[in-house]
């Protein structure tokens, strides 16, 4: 069977590998081998794909080429690996969300969303890192140890999602999953050169939040470039009542699902975007700005009505810390009790700071994030996307567990410098993080691009058209991390502090 090219396999998008698959100049067993060889290449440098079966991801590629040599009907995601991140359930394979107390969990079920995946023909490759309990943004966990940048192994690679953004960069394979409170589906994203979308509150059903009616938290699709991320994300969006966020009226949902797969042309010229350095309120540090700078100059000629502009998100700060200092409470208040020596220090300082807010504290939070989402649409009437920086800080060495400071200043908390993705979390909008250029440091930069509550189609759709122009603007394209320098690197697990926080 002929290659579609000369490229490695490992290395093709999930769209042209689907496409490659269908008119059988590649098999869903050439491409897994391929994946399998990139791991056992270079995940020793990085620390990405932390548990993994091979074994069953061969057998369920042969079983998807004998699928389509009987003529079988092919999903939309056929053959095609995918990395799954260490907080949800693949059968036969660990699942400790970065807990010691989790390190011999063995999965007996999959989880909802790796279901739908199997379902459209997709194979599970193996679990990518994440801090534990997908608590702040370095991925650093006591059971798996580090997950290290692949553009600069020194580095972070953020979180909580950093191990399947490494996966991606790395060519593992070319979709994977992610999920983000704070912004770890786009942190990570922006620190590997990917891509990393948080959809609208119940656009990607979950039924594992502790408190399922605070959205918060949600799933959604990373892969290495936008089309590919629509795709993933037309089989992640389903109909699931089981999400209260997600409406399902006569076994509908309000959008259809395979409309993310096919984005349609936007044109930026008649947008009114708007831009901003830091939404008013993020500590973000100068190198970012400069570069964010940078890129909007490099952009601007490509775009309409550009204002310098940002809704009115006052109370931000306060009302993010408090709502996740309850949904910690919730979530891990018990484990902390019972084992306060197997419970790391972001989700212990989460528990202990949520127990210090009392009643007036979180019904003030509830009100001042309602009216900071009614802000938010008023101000959408007059503008159709945000774009800004993706991440506070360029990425930092990974034994730091966050930063303390930024440009000298103090933050407040472990997760402040998350500040630049939890302004959209809190109005519920979705939010996707695209690469674009290297900064100052000559680390990945990320793009964040908001837009209109429940228009995550039309987000995708500035996204895809934004990404073009960037690939054409030497200065911001992409380039993919140093593979000879990764294969030739030693293992991160030699590393002092790798099994630490």
């Amino acid at each position: 069977m002929t290659k579609p090219d000369a490229t490695d396999p490992a290395d093709l998008s999930a769209t042209e590998a689907r496409r490659a698959i269908s008119r059988k100049a590649l098999s869903a067993g050439e491409l897994a081998e391929a994946c399998i060889a990139r791991v056992e290449a270079v995940d020793h440098a990085v620390n990405a794909l932390v548990a993994r079966d091979f074994d069953a991801v061969r057998k369920a590629a042969r079983a998807a080429d004998e699928a389509q040599a009987r003529g079988d009907a092919l999903g939309l995601l056929h053959g095609l690996p995918f990395g799954v991140k260490d907080m949800i359930d693949v059968t036969g394979l660990p699942t400790t969300f970065g807990s010691e107390l989790f390190a011999g969990n063995i999965a007996t079920g999959d989880d909802a969303m790796v279901t739908a995946m199997r379902g459209a023909g997709a194979i599970p490759l193996g679990k990518t890192n994440n801090p534990e309990w997908s608590a702040g943004g370095n991925t650093r966990n006591r059971v798996y140890g580090a997950t290290a940048n692949p553009y600069d192994l020194t580095r972070t690679c953020a979180g909580s999602s950093g191990g399947s953004a490494a996966a991606l960069a790395c060519g593992y394979a070319p979709l994977a999953t992610g999920s983000d409170t704070g912004g770890s589906l786009r942190n990570p994203a922006a620190y590997c050169g990917v891509v990393g979308f948080r959809p609208s509150p119940g656009v990607v059903p979950g039924d594992k939040r502790g408190i399922g009616l605070v959205p918060l938290s949600t799933s959604g699709p990373m892969a290495r470039n936008v089309a590919d991320a629509g795709l993933m994300l037309s089989v992640l969006a389903r109909p699931d009542g089981r999400d209260p966020f997600t409406t399902v009226v006569d076994g509908r949902t309000a959008w259809e699902p395979s409309d993310f797969a096919t984005l349609p042309p936007v044109d930026l010229s008649a947008l009114r975007i708007a831009v901003t350095e830091d939404y008013g309120f993020a500590p973000t540090e100068s190198i970012v700005r400069d570069h964010f700078r940078k890129a909007v100059a490099a952009l601007a000629p490509f775009m309409g009505r550009v204002e310098d502009t940002t809704p009115d998100c006052t109370g931000a700060d306060r009302i993010f810390a408090v709502l996740r200092g309850l949904l910690f409470v919730s979530t891990h208040g018990t484990r902390f009790d019972q084992h306060p020596d197997k419970v790391g220090p972001n989700v212990r300082d989460n528990v202990i700071e949520g127990r210090g807010y009392g009643a007036d504290d979180f019904a003030a939070a509830f009100t001042d994030q309602t009216a900071y989402y009614l802000r938010w649409q008023d101000w959408f009437r007059d503008h159709d996307v945000i774009l800004s920086p993706a991440v506070t800080v360029s990425p930092r060495d990974w034994h730091e567990l966050y930063p303390a400071e930024i440009d000298g200043k103090p933050t407040q908390s472990y997760y402040h410098w998350l500040a630049m993705a939890y302004a959209s979390t809190l109005a519920g909008h979705p939010s996707i993080t695209v690469p674009c250029g290297f900064d100052a440091n000559g680390m990945p930069f990320g793009l964040q691009i908001v837009g209109r509550r429940h228009a995550d189609r039309a987000v995708l759709a500035v996204a895809a058209e934004i990404e073009a122009i960037i690939a054409s603007i030497p200065d911001l394209a992409p380039r993919a991390p140093d593979l000879a320098a990764l294969r030739s690197a030693p293992p991160l697990s030699d590393a002092p502090g790798f099994l630490s926080f």
